[in-house]
């Protein structure tokens, strides 16, 4: 069965989020997609994430992934989240673009394995980070005669 999206709700709109409150958001919840480049071709992947002290993205990966091709050559990566209800059309997405890096400090390392289980059951031996280079954030809500 198809679902067709409805058409958005009347009066509903879009307002732009500045980077503090679209790294909270993001903070608020656990699981997002990342994108980028692989074989010359765009790829997202969904990946449970942290956002760490200084707002980057944290996620953990297996040996065989793509994405640590990218993260070897600090390429620029995407990462999006959002929490959208389909009934009220409200909600929020954030992006973030950045560069992603393995995290190989120990410290880091020890750190980001203790606080980010992976939601697969699978040997996640690597840490990614994306840099919070560029923030985008937008909620979107009903204006005040919708309501």
């Amino acid at each position: 069965m198809t679902v067709r999206p409805r058409p958005p709700a009347p009066g509903a709109r879009m307002v732009e989020l500045d980077r503090k409150e679209s790294i909270t958001l993001l903070t608020g919840v656990s699981m997002g997609r990342v994108g980028f480049t692989h074989q010359a071709l765009p790829v997202i992947r969904p990946v449970n994430h942290l956002v760490n002290d200084d707002g980057d993205i944290v996620i953990r990966t297996h040996a065989g992934a793509a994405l640590l091709a990218t993260a070897s050559a600090s390429e620029v990566v995407v990462y999006e989240a959002d929490q959208i209800d389909e009934a009220t059309h409200t909600g929020w997405s954030v992006m973030i673009t950045g560069t992603a890096s393995r995290v190989t400090d120990p410290q880091a390392l020890s750190r980001y394995r203790t606080e980010l289980t992976p939601w697969i059951h699978t040997e996640m031996e690597h840490v990614v980070r994306i840099r919070a280079e560029f923030v985008t954030g937008y909620r979107l809500e009903t204006t005040a005669s919708h309501r």
